[in-house]
Formats: structure tokens, C-alpha cells, sequence
């Protein structure tokens, strides 16, 4: 016994210090935020962790967790912090809002759901521009300055149930900022849209998120979905994606024991080689096919008003148009583009002919238009509030015409116009297939793309909603607009959630999204035709890819069929 209580003592003596005394202990504050605007009406218990080990000097990384305090998160964090199993790190603790009963005999709103289960970017911003600024402008109850890092991988975000897919839908929405996923019991079910998720994931060009998933047998099987099988959709949709992600599956139901119970280890791993950039995955076989490693958006030029119509000639070099400003721009041999024309007249479309020629139309032209190389318009076809419009190798031209009647027309070679379609609900981008034979035209105000077969008398037959797109949560409509094809068959539709392109079987097989959010219209060019051009609103952005850019002014070609 002697022995054994020496070899105990030894051992207690060569621990380290932190080891034999309790961990430095955390300040932890509450407040009460209630000056939502994204939210209005509002309000909410946040709690703030401050580590003990935090000099109020150096930007900390963040934790925000939904639902407030969970997991004895403060207890972690004390002793992971002073074990240097975590980085020195500012807790958030966030409750639901409510908005108060109007009267004493009626209930709250609670927004639990709509904040949590609902996808989109809004919670997000609510914490990007709202509550975390409102952290900021406090100080610990010591007097410590409180500054977050604004380093994406220095910020996580977690949460359970409805929390767990709030935290993972505001890192998906704003990989600006959140790096880093911890979901327990994760409600990815159908009760707000979650349920595409695993879907999404697979689709979506990936992004740079480390993801921690906790579930276990005995969740929820019920009107929304089943949890167990739901969790496990979305590890298996990160894994095919190649994100970086990890799992702990238990056996307990709806509740917070088993996520508590890890939630140590889940907090390392999360944080593990902290300092080292978290990367984004490769993506499906389909994003590979198309997408260029190591190659993403870069900003071709900025400070317009509505940039529209971009279009590539025989040599690859891109125009387009500020409609605004009624301003042609060239996209030069420095890649910046440079001002050709001043005044065209409010051109929205584009189209290189077989002539070389540049063609345009748009409400402000009234007309199909021809333009020299000073800029100066001869009118080929009056008579057409067009928006878009394709040029064909046979000389001829279908342009889509919004409005009332909603209408897409037919210019022959010879010049002669005709009614090709009508009923679309808004008529928008337009484009052929590679061989010519399929008339592809964008309806903004669904998410379908639809397909016609092109007659030898140019006349359309066999109409069909045929290119099924995702829109966003917070739209009923993709707003599809430009459309281009690739040489192997694919069409690339621009959208509000990015540039979706689809296989010759009407399918989406990859979502590529945008630097700023927005995209209205696209084109292939550069000398290989190997370089995606997107006009953006007032933005212009261009990436290399793999696959070549179909121009229509050349010899039809007859891609490869697809795979059914």
C-alpha cells in the first residue's frame, strides 16, 4: 500500500500545473438584443462567454451557439482553452426571438422556426450585421474590450435540432464568415426546405466548411421527415462532395445527452490544426468535368450599372452591355475592358452572326440591330421590343420579347419577322443547341428552361418545360437569364443562386455560385473559348474551365447523347 501511495504521489507530481488545479473559469454575461430590423419586432437572451486567458486586445475566434447556452459549453471551453485543445475563443449564445404578445390573454410569436428551419442568408445577416456588432460594442464584466475575428476559420457556429441546421445553413450561406459546423440531431427535413440540402450539397460547387454531424438511432420519425435517416443523407452527400466532415452516431432519441456527452472531442476536432486555412472539397464528377482546380472567379471589371448581353466573336474577345448608360464595352487583350461605343441604344442582347457582324436588341432599339465597327446601328428588323436574342450559322435570329403578349420571334436571314411563341412568363435568355436543332428560351418567372424543336422553315414545334432549376429559398422563381451551351451539350443558365448547368437530359448537374450573388448573363470566349464570362449587375467576373464554349454562328456539331 506504501508503495502504490508513493507511485500515486510521483505520478500527481510530474502532471502538468493546469492538470491539478480547476481551469481558469470564463466570464460569462447576459444581455437582452431587441433592435432587429431583419427581424423586426424581436427580441432575445444572448449570452457572452469571455475565457479568462482573452487579453481584450487581440481578435478572438467565435462560437455562436442557437438555443443558448448548450453542452456546458463555459465548463469546455475553460478546460480545452487552458489545455490548448481550442484556440482562445469568445462564446455567443443566442436564444430564438419572440415577439411580444400584443395583450395579456394572447400569445408571442415565436420565431423559432421561421429563423432556424428556413433557408436563405437571413439569419445569417442577422448575426453578420446585427448581433455581432452589438457584441462588439460591449465589454466584458471586467472591462475587457470584446473583439472577434473576422477570419472565417477562426469562426464556428452550432447548434441542435432546428438550431443544428440554422448553424449549418449560416455557414452555407456565408462561408465569409463561418468556417466551422458543429449539428447535434440536425432537423434536415422537410419542415422549411432542409430536406434539399443533401441535394444541394452535391450540386453546389463546394465550399470551405469543416462540419461535425451528431445524430442518433432513436430521433424523430415524423409528419417532417425522419431525423436518423436525414443526418445520415447529409454526411453522405458532405462525403461525395469531398468536404471535410466527421460523424458521431449514438443510440438516444430527440434530446441533448449524447451531443453533450462529445461535445469535447466534437470542440477538438473542429478546431483541430487551427491556423491552417480549412479548404473547399473537390466537388462531383460533373463539377470536375466542368471546373478547373485551383482556377475560381476573378473580377474582370466593377462599377456599372446593369451589365448585360455578353458575347464572344470568332477570336474569343468579349462585349458587352451597360444598358444603363447605353455603353458597349470590349473586354481587351489586358483582360479590362475598354469602352467602344457610347450609344447603343440601351442594347439588353448581344449576338456574333456568321457575318462577324455584332447584332443587338433590346426595349430601348425597338429594333433588331447591326452594328458596324464605330458603333453605328443600321436597323435589320423593326418592330421587336426585344431582350435577348441567338444568331444561327444559317443567318437567322430568335429573340425573346417580355411584355404583353410575351412573345419569342423569328428574324429569317432575308429579314422577315414572325411570331415564333407565346405564353412564357417572361421570356428571357435564349440560345440553340450544338447541333441547332432545339431552341432553348429562359422563363424568368418559373424555374424551368424551355425546349422547342427548330423546323427547316424556322417555324417551332414540340414545346416542352424541359430544364428543371433550382431557385433560391427566398424566391418562388430561379430567374433564369442567359443561357450558353458547351461543345459536349450542356447548357449553362444564369440565375439567382448562380450558374446552373444542366446535361441534355433537362437535369442540373452543378450550381456554381457567385462572388457577389448575382448573375445575369454569361458567355464562353478568350482564344480557346475555355473562359466563363459572367455579367453581374455591376459587376463583370471571368473563369477558366475545362470544357469549350459553343459559338452559333459556327457549323452545328452533334454532341455526344447523354448518359439517361
Amino acid at each position: 500500500m506504501i508503495r502504490l501511495a508513493s507511485l500515486f504521489l510521483l505520478a500527481l507530481a510530474t502532471l502538468p500545473a493546469f492538470a491539478q488545479q480547476p481551469p481558469p473559469k470564463g466570464d460569462l454575461q447576459k444581455f437582452v438584443f431587441a433592435e432587429s430590423k431583419i427581424f423586426p419586432g424581436t427580441s432575445r437572451t444572448v449570452t457572452i462567454y469571455v475565457p479568462k486567458q482573452y487579453d481584450g486586445k487581440t481578435p478572438a475566434c467565435l462560437w455562436v451557439c442557437q438555443d443558448g447556452v448548450q453542452y456546458n459549453a463555459p465548463t469546455v471551453f475553460d478546460k480545452l482553452i487552458a489545455e490548448k485543445e481550442m484556440p482562445i475563443t469568445i462564446g455567443v449564445f443566442v436564444t430564438p426571438g419572440e415577439v411580444k404578445a400584443a395583450n395579456k390573454d394572447a400569445l408571442p410569436r415565436y420565431n423559432r422556426s421561421l429563423e432556424y428551419d428556413g433557408l436563405g442568408d437571413s439569419y445569417a445577416r442577422f448575426l453578420i450585421e446585427e448581433l455581432l456588432p452589438a457584441v462588439e460594442n460591449m465589454k466584458s464584466t471586467d472591462g475587457r474590450e470584446i473583439k472577434l475575428s473576422k477570419n472565417p476559420d477562426d469562426r464556428a457556429i452550432g447548434g441542435a435540432s432546428s438550431g443544428a441546421i440554422c448553424a449549418f445553413t449560416a455557414a452555407w450561406e456565408r462561408p465569409d464568415s463561418f468556417h466551422r459546423v458543429f449539428s447535434a440531431i440536425g432537423t434536415y427535413v422537410g419542415l422549411r426546405g432542409g430536406n434539399n440540402y443533401p441535394t444541394l450539397l452535391r450540386k453546389y460547387e463546394p465550399k470551405p466548411l469543416r462540419v461535425f454531424l451528431e445524430d442518433g438511432e432513436g430521433d424523430l420519425d415524423i409528419y417532417g421527415g425522419d431525423w436518423w435517416m436525414a443526418n445520415q443523407e447529409m454526411q453522405r452527400s458532405l462525403k461525395f462532395a469531398g468536404y471535410e466532415q466527421t460523424f458521431n452516431w449514438g443510440k438516444g432519441g430527440h434530446n441533448g445527452q449524447h451531443a453533450t456527452e462529445i461535445f469535447p472531442d466534437a470542440m477538438k476536432w473542429l478546431w483541430k490544426d487551427h491556423g491552417k486555412p480549412i479548404v473547399a472539397g473537390r466537388g462531383s464528377p460533373q463539377l470536375q468535368q466542368v471546373l478547373k482546380p485551383g482556377e475560381g472567379w476573378t473580377l474582370v471589371g466593377e462599377g456599372y450599372k446593369f451589365t448585360e448581353g455578353p458575347i464572344a466573336n470568332a477570336k474569343g474577345e468579349v462585349f458587352f452591355t451597360d444598358i444603363p448608360t447605353s455603353k458597349t464595352y470590349k473586354i481587351g487583350s489586358d483582360g479590362k475592358p475598354v469602352e467602344v461605343s457610347a450609344d447603343n441604344g440601351k442594347a439588353s442582347g448581344f449576338a456574333f452572326g456568321p457575318d462577324g457582324g455584332l447584332y443587338g436588341t433590346g426595349g430601348g432599339l425597338g429594333a433588331l440591330v447591326k452594328y458596324d465597327d464605330k458603333g453605328k446601328r443600321e436597323i435589320v428588323c423593326e418592330g421587336i421590343k426585344g431582350n435577348d436574342l441567338v444568331a444561327l450559322h444559317d443567318g437567322s435570329f430568335y429573340i425573346t420579347a417580355p411584355g404583353t403578349p410575351d412573345q419569342v420571334m423569328h428574324v429569317s436571314k432575308d429579314g422577315k419577322k414572325s411570331v415564333a411563341d407565346t405564353g412564357i412568363k417572361f421570356s428571357n435568355g435564349i440560345t440553340v443547341s450544338p447541333d441547332q436543332t432545339l431552341l432553348f428560351v429562359a422563363e424568368s418567372r418559373t424555374h424551368w428552361v424551355w425546349s422547342y424543336q427548330i423546323g427547316a422553315d424556322g417555324k417551332l414545334s414540340h414545346k416542352q418545360k424541359y430544364f428543371h432549376l433550382h431557385a433560391p429559398d427566398s424566391d418562388d422563381n430561379a430567374w433564369a437569364d442567359g443561357l450558353k451551351c458547351d461543345t459536349d451539350g450542356r447548357l449553362y443558365v444564369a440565375t439567382n443562386i448562380g450558374v446552373q448547368f444542366c446535361d441534355q437530359a433537362g437535369r442540373v448537374n452543378g450550381i456554381i455560385p457567385m462572388p457577389n450573388g448575382k448573375c445575369a448573363n454569361i458567355c464562353f470566349g478568350g482564344a480557346k473559348f475555355d473562359v466563363l464570362y459572367a455579367t453581374c449587375f455591376d459587376k463583370v467576373y471571368a473563369r477558366k474551365v475545362k470544357v469549350t464554349g459553343c459559338n452559333t454562328f459556327d457549323k452545328p456539331i452533334k454532341p455526344k447523347a447523354p448518359q439517361l
